[in-house]
């Protein structure tokens, strides 16, 4: 089975918008709600007004829509740009009390280099940072945000400028801590953590931010009425203007002659630029219908939209994955979703002012805290580590050097030490690494079959992604291409991760991709973007893992391969992978059920869920069994406790749970939707229903064609796999019995 699932592009203009403004009001409604409290907790964080938040997400929706690239990615600020905003703060402080008025000068200057960058056509330039220095600055502000907060979050106050000083400062302030403000954000916290835990519609339509507000309101009213060392005064409450006139701050000029004004400018430029122009392209895997962001056209757009909110007192915008994601969830369509969600921050601006107003600051203290430890959790570093030590030392000298400097210098000093390790492991001198570089003579060439061959030689790192760009760029989508990198001396983690955003591309658009001749090159991890060396020929050593899944195989006569399987475009014909990319796919088993032409695949995958640096990245062994005839399409899973009353709720935006009203105990424990009510309740036969009832709650997918299953969202054991492969077999069967 090889047929794409397809999407009819909506329309664009004036006709786009009159067809679409249900669906992306819906969408915005719930971005908005997620982009409130973000706001604020950004701006308090970057020590600007609460109000610089909500100004820079209303100009990030009803200015840069109008000028940007992409389709389905949602402009603000980020949280990424506190530790620029916080830097600027520091370096242009000269006691005159005007320095948030020089940084939002550098913020107007840096949005203006940006257009020119985007005029220029100069996007690409960020693409060259090594991945895992960018990475290394993603936790090095992870950690200046929680060094930030957490001070906010206990209520108590610290002397120290450096993020490692006020995070240790924490242990002498204990003494300190203000109760009151200590319980609102422990339970922030908590909800922060488990209610995207909790398997029920109701708590995942509302974002757990926009919980931590509506909670944490009551608290302090709580603590207020209780008195004494309980009462919270309203130094500890977000502070928004009585008149929103008085909101508008302007930027001040008198700095631009300096040196330290510029180094604030360059470094908003350059972060800013270095994380829209990555979201934009993670947005982009995310769309649905496949659309390509003009990266140009958006810096252009971020940069006007930051020349507009620094001019009256905002923050840097950038695109931003965690709304963009909820943007996508909600069923978007058009880049007037974006719109739309300034548009209704204006309306909250102005209609729940009041209640803004009484919105503890350790809650969105308590919200910070939790985003910085995501991006600098225990996780990440283990992360980084699967892809080779050497990945872990370039993050962790990149984060070092970036909490004792700044992010400039931290940029710098990342990116030359990795080319020294690369000098390093290539064992070539510096003349010979950059000659070998310089007279790389790669090559791409049109075979009279139709198909494209490129070949990769002399050193393949973060470098060389502009000569990449070049090759592929003279390759049509869809066709099939193979790369040869036998005659790479190098190849780094920052060019494979462009081989493989070209290789899922040419997947999407109907083609294939074959990468060969790395077998004669090592590396320091199994991992399939490692950083590999042309040295010695090896063979790659089975994990545990992969030893019993080869004797699995030999023992039910199914194929087994190890290693990663590039070709994973066919998962995004089920709804389920549809928005959340596959990382990779490998340990893959194969076979067809006894006495059957049905074949199956099982395969152990990696997946992100919203495809940013602090997303969830998910595991799962699933099965696909591509079936002999056409059936209904539909999803089946785990119905929650208050999931029936959050249907009715849900019914105005297109949800539906098909339920039998004459086996109950099936309806109460499933939920099922899909595209024809009819069909479905046809399909779903006396000895389907009754042979699910007995059974152990599975992911159930149908796309017409085939079908999806899985258990959890973790690896499989192997012993549970089998029980996957009988219980698919049964159903399978049960399903075509009436077929």
């Amino acid at each position: 089975m090889t047929s794409k699932k397809t999407h009819v592009l909506p329309k664009t203009g004036w006709q786009g918008i009159v067809e679409n403004w249900r669906s992306d009001l819906l969408a915005a409604v719930s971005v908005a709600l997620v982009a409130l409290p973000l706001g604020l907790g950004v701006a308090v964080a970057s020590g600007a007004e609460p109000v610089s938040g909500l100004i820079s997400a209303i100009i990030g929706g009803v200015v840069v829509t109008l000028f940007r690239g992409s389709h389905l990615a949602i402009n603000g600020p980020a949280a990424g740009l506190i530790a620029v905003i916080l830097g600027g703060i520091a370096t242009l402080d000269d006691g005159s009390g005007q320095t948030f008025n020089y940084v939002l000068a550098a913020i107007t200057v840096a949005g203006g280099l940006q257009v020119l960058l985007g005029l220029l056509k100069l996007g690409k330039v960020a693409e060259i940072i090594p991945s895992s220095v960018i990475q290394g600055i993603m936790v090095a502000i992870g950690i200046i945000i929680f060094a930030s907060q957490i001070h906010v979050a206990l209520g108590t106050a610290t002397t120290f400028k450096n993020p490692i000083d006020k995070i240790i400062d924490v242990f002498y302030q204990l003494q300190n801590i203000h109760i009151s403000i200590f319980i609102i954000s422990f339970i922030s916290l908590m909800l922060l953590i488990f209610i995207p835990k909790i398997e029920v519609r109701l708590f995942q339509f509302f974002p757990a931010s926009l919980w931590v507000l509506v909670i944490s309101i009551p608290l302090v009213y709580l603590f207020n009425h209780l008195g004494g060392r309980f009462t919270i005064d309203s130094k500890f409450l977000v502070n928004l203007p009585t008149n929103l006139e008085d909101a508008l701050l302007f930027p001040n000029f008198n700095r631009i002659n300096t040196l330290n004004f510029w180094l604030v400018v360059i470094s908003i430029t350059l972060i800013a630029s270095i994380q829209t122009l990555a979201m934009a392209k993670a947005v982009d895997k995310l769309d649905p219908y496949k659309r390509k962001s003009n990266l140009d056209k958006d810096l252009i757009g971020m940069g006007i939209g930051t020349m507009v909110s620094g001019a009256i007192g905002g923050l840097p915008i950038i695109t931003v994955i965690v709304r963009s994601t909820v943007n996508i969830h909600n069923n978007a369509r058009t880049k007037w979703s974006n719109f739309y969600h300034g548009l209704l921050l204006i309306v909250f601006l102005i209609v729940l002012a009041p209640v803004i107003k009484l919105v503890p600051l350790a809650a969105l203290a308590a919200i910070l805290v939790h985003i910085g430890f995501k991006l600098a959790s225990p996780s990440v570093f283990k992360q980084i580590y699967s892809m080779g030590i050497e990945q872990l030392l370039f993050m962790v000298v990149t984060t070092v050097i970036t909490l004792y400097t700044d992010l400039l210098i931290g940029i710098l000093c990342g990116t030359i030490f990795t080319l020294l390790v690369h000098i390093v492991l290539a064992r070539m001198p510096i003349d010979g690494f950059f000659k070998l570089f310089i007279k790389s003579v790669s090559s791409v060439v049109k075979k009279s079959d139709g198909t494209y061959s490129i070949k990769i030689r002399g050193i393949a790192n973060f470098l060389a992604v502009f000569k990449l760009k070049k090759l592929t760029d003279q390759i049509p989508p869809g066709v099939d291409v193979k790369i040869n990198m036998s005659k790479s001396r190098l190849v780094d983690l920052t060019f494979m991760d462009n081989i493989v955003e070209f290789l899922k591309y040419q997947n999407n658009t109907g083609g294939t991709v074959v990468i060969e001749g790395l077998e004669d090159h090592i590396s320091s991890s199994t991992h399939n973007r490692a950083l590999k060396v042309s040295l010695k020929q090896i063979q790659p050593k089975l994990s545990p893992r992969q030893i019993r899944l080869q004797e699995v195989a030999k023992e039910h006569d199914f194929i087994f391969e190890s290693q990663v399987n590039w070709n994973t475009s066919y998962f995004r014909n089920f709804q389920f992978f549809e928005i959340r990319p596959i990382e990779r796919k490998n340990n893959c088993l194969y076979g067809s059920y006894k006495g059957s032409n049905i074949k199956w695949e099982m395969a152990d995958i990696t997946f992100n869920e919203g495809f940013s640096v602090a997303s969830e990245i998910h595991h799962s062994t699933v099965q696909v069994v591509h079936l002999p005839v056409s059936i209904p399409k539909f999803i089946l899973e785990k119905e929650g406790l208050f999931d029936k009353l959050f249907d009715r709720i849900m019914a105005f935006s297109g949800y539906r749970d098909i339920d039998f009203e004459l086996y109950t105990d099936f309806s109460n424990k499933f939920l099922l939707m899909g595209e024809s009510q009819t069909e479905i309740r046809n399909f779903f036969t006396k000895e389907l229903i009754e042979y699910l009832e007995e059974k152990e709650v599975y992911h159930i997918e149908s796309n017409g064609e085939a079908l999806l299953i899985f258990k959890r969202l973790k690896f499989a054991k192997t012993n549970e796999m089998i029980d996957i492969l009988k219980f698919s077999e049964k159903l399978v069967n049960k399903m075509l019995l009436h077929v």
